[in-house]
């Protein structure tokens, strides 16, 4: 089961300078070109979600299939919600299967960009999520995306940013030092001397937004300075685009033929990004030195009170399925009754965990409090529980 731990797959980007893509997807086809051309680089990666994106997808269903493809894949795997808005974007993204999350509030005033980014690390590593913040403003040219970027680029200063991430306690960071989101106009000036004092104020792995469009020596010039991971979307877009217009111009062109080059379209864009990141052939290292992502089960058997009605234990079940998935971390709650064997404890709960660090967190969550307390073990008063972890 390949899907990592983001912490460990970006420090060892970071430790041997080269960067991981993290590729944003908009449908199944993006996800399986996606996975195809960093097979064929080798490469370790990063499966993408941006919020912006979602009113093309639903992101429940994407980051399903992200994750079914994340465990069957034989590279390094991570997941990453890109650009939350607030905390329940956060809190949903963990639910669905991210193991990294960003929250982007580098719009705001630094105080504000703070506070709202403490308020995700705080969330997230009650989850052991790690999470990406970002300081200063990466703005949008032209192309995909570029107009939900607007304004003017606001460099990142390494002081302000060594004192943000010591308040905030992000472990990752995305710095503007001169890349843009969509399509770059003209050569575009890294500001590379900023990035290496940053790299040297912070000693964490850095990001690149707005990475499309550099060439292969100003890939090499970032991660040589710290930058471990590099969002890269605008060139896939493009990518699958132009093939739809080639065969858009063949007769009667249906659906399936204007769509059948865009998964190696987008193949041959991802392993290219690879290769120029210096992540080309570092799967199998990255691999080793990552520590697997392990979801837990927490399952809880029980024996209802004597006398207590079907439909009272219904509504328990019920109320305990809607409340529960409110906990950060609770990827879904299952209730259910035993239908063969011993009848020691004829009915059960199985909620599932996004890692084990959830468990504490669950435990002593206040939403889990109340309905634990108030409403289930008044009904059930004999139960026996138990956590079991991926292996």
């Amino acid at each position: 089961m390949p899907l990592v731990d983001m912490r460990d797959l970006l420090a060892h980007a970071r430790r041997h300078r080269y960067a991981v893509g993290a590729f944003d997807l908009v449908g199944l086809e993006f996800l399986e070109g996606i996975l195809r051309g960093a097979e064929r680089a080798a490469a370790p990666l990063i499966l993408s979600v941006a919020e912006s994106h979602f009113r093309h997808f639903d992101p429940e269903l994407a980051l399903a299939a992200c994750v079914v493809a994340a465990r069957r894949s034989p590279l390094p795997v991570a997941i990453h919600l890109d650009h939350g808005t607030d905390l329940e974007a956060v809190r949903r993204g963990i639910a669905h299967g991210c193991n990294g999350v960003m929250l982007d509030a580098s719009h705001l005033p630094f105080a504000d960009n703070v506070a709202h980014t403490r308020a995700a690390v705080e969330l997230a590593h009650a989850c052991g999520v790690p999470v990406e913040g970002e300081l200063g403003y990466v703005a949008g040219v032209e192309g995909e995306d570029a107009e939900l970027h607007p304004g003017e680029i606001r460099y990142t200063e390494p002081d302000e940013a060594r004192r943000f991430v010591e308040a905030t306690g992000v472990d990752f960071l995305a710095v503007s030092v001169g890349t843009v989101h969509g399509r770059l106009r003209g050569t575009p000036r890294l500001d590379l001397d900023r990035l290496a004092a940053i790299d040297r104020a912070l000693g964490i792995p850095l990001v690149i937004h707005g990475g499309t469009g550099l060439a292969p020596e100003q890939y090499r010039a970032l991660a040589e300075r710290g930058v471990a991971k590099i969002n890269y979307f605008t060139a896939l877009a493009d990518a699958a685009a132009a093939t739809v217009r080639e065969r858009a111009a063949e007769a009667e062109a249906g659906w399936l033929v204007l769509h059948r080059e865009v998964r190696e379209a987008i193949a041959t864009e991802t392993e290219r990004a690879c290769r120029m990141f210096g992540a080309a052939g570092r799967a199998a290292e990255a691999l080793a030195a990552c520590r697997p992502w392990r979801e837990v089960m927490h399952l809880v058997l029980y024996r209802p009170r004597p006398g207590i009605a079907e439909a009272e234990l219904a509504a328990m079940a019920d109320e305990g399925r809607r409340r529960l998935a409110e906990v950060p971390g609770v990827r879904e709650v299952f209730h259910g009754r035993r239908i063969a064997g011993r009848d020691d404890y004829p009915f059960g709960w199985v909620v599932r965990f996004a890692a084990p660090a959830v468990i504490d967190t669950y435990r002593h969550h206040p939403v889990h409090v109340a309905f634990a307390d108030g409403r289930f073990r008044p009904l059930a008063p004999e139960r026996l529980s138990l956590d079991l972890e991926t292996w």
